[in-house]
């Protein structure tokens, strides 16, 4: 039986577990999600004109540029989303910082407006000179400091050991959200975007013989997207948040094609630097996790904040893995004070 066959036979299946039941479970959570209300942010609304940097092996990124109203600090801050997300993550630090503080978002490399890069560049070492890229292009003078959330924090631990001269330097200040330096269990990752018979359990092999078939994932992921939706509520966030938040993230993940997904799967599996994030230390880091993150545990943010000497830990209590979404306030907080930090540290230069 071809894999195509096989993933319909999975359609099939879902229907028969429906039947005992399962269905009913799902369409009673999915409403318990959906009188969730109380808030009416309109993700996905702030934008600036479109810049296109090409990446060291021609790959178009897609960035935007928020500038500051009036002139002032010279620092610019750049936000590194995470895996099968965009810039648009960023919706609540976008909305606090604009007009106020130089801000550069970005696309990485096959997710989102950025152009698709070949398979064998889907590393998180790609990742890190992409951002050097970035950078070059558009933050050619000034300081710097990195914001990145889950993949995006592990592209900034990869810069680290790429350019570890440029702290101090050019990065005036770090923020690593949710994210990890090794260690990572990236099949926990893919819970919201597989078929849920593939979601336990997910070795790279069985990533890539999905990928193969990829369409036909696709297509599974658009039919049982109200499992889809139960089942990022469950993973990406600690508590009840309002039903925007969930389909906000559903919509992320369910358009980012499943080879985009598998492409960057084994680099996730085998990423292990935190021999390398002393460099840190260097400049104001602050580390921020939810204590009810599924995906990437506190542990991790634990673990970081022990590696990276004189780093900040704030803990967000039961925030799961969105919490840039869930806890934006404190999130926001958190990153003002680095920000101010790291102003006053390139000040002092």
């Amino acid at each position: 039986m071809g894999l195509t066959a096989r993933i319909a036979g999975t359609v099939a299946g879902a229907a028969g577990i429906a039947a005992a039941g399962t269905a009913l479970r799902v369409a009673q959570r999915r409403r318990v999600i959906g009188r969730r209300d109380g808030d009416s942010t309109q993700f996905g609304s702030l934008h600036s004109p479109a810049h296109t940097v090409i990446a060291d092996d021609g790959v178009p990124l897609h960035v935007e540029i928020d500038e500051p109203e009036t002139s002032g600090s010279a620092l610019t801050v750049v936000f590194v989303h995470g895996y099968a997300l965009n810039l648009d993550c960023w919706h609540f630090q976008r909305a606090a910082y604009r007009g106020l503080v130089r801000t550069v978002f970005y696309d990485q490399r096959s997710h989102g407006r950025s152009g698709r890069g070949s398979i064998s560049e889907g590393t998180i070492d790609q990742l890190g000179r992409d951002l050097k890229s970035v950078i070059d292009a558009v933050v050619p003078d000034g300081p710097v400091v990195l914001v990145g959330h889950s993949m995006g924090g592990m592209t900034v631990v990869a810069f680290a050991e790429l350019y570890p001269e440029l702290f101090g330097e050019k990065v005036a200040g770090v923020a690593l959200i949710s994210t990890t330096a090794g260690g990572l269990d990236p099949s926990r990752l893919l819970f919201p975007m597989v078929p849920s018979r593939f979601g336990a359990g997910l070795t790279g092999g069985t990533v890539r013989t999905l990928a193969r078939g990829h369409r036909a994932v696709d297509g599974v992921r658009r039919l049982g997207r109200s499992i889809a939706t139960v089942v990022t509520d469950a993973y990406a966030f600690g508590d009840a948040v309002p039903a925007g938040y969930v389909e906000f993230v559903d919509d992320m993940l369910s358009a980012t094609p499943f080879q985009v997904v598998a492409e960057f799967f084994p680099g996730l599996r085998e990423f292990d630097k935190f021999e390398h994030v002393g460099v840190l230390g260097t400049v104001p880091t602050t580390i921020i996790c939810g204590t009810a993150d599924k995906l990437t545990s506190v542990g991790h943010s634990r673990k970081l904040h022990s590696r990276i000497p004189g780093s900040t830990l704030v803990e967000c209590e039961g925030a799961g893995h969105m919490v840039v979404l869930e806890r934006h306030g404190q999130v926001n907080a958190a990153l003002d004070q680095l920000v101010a930090a790291a102003s006053a540290a390139a000040g002092a230069r």
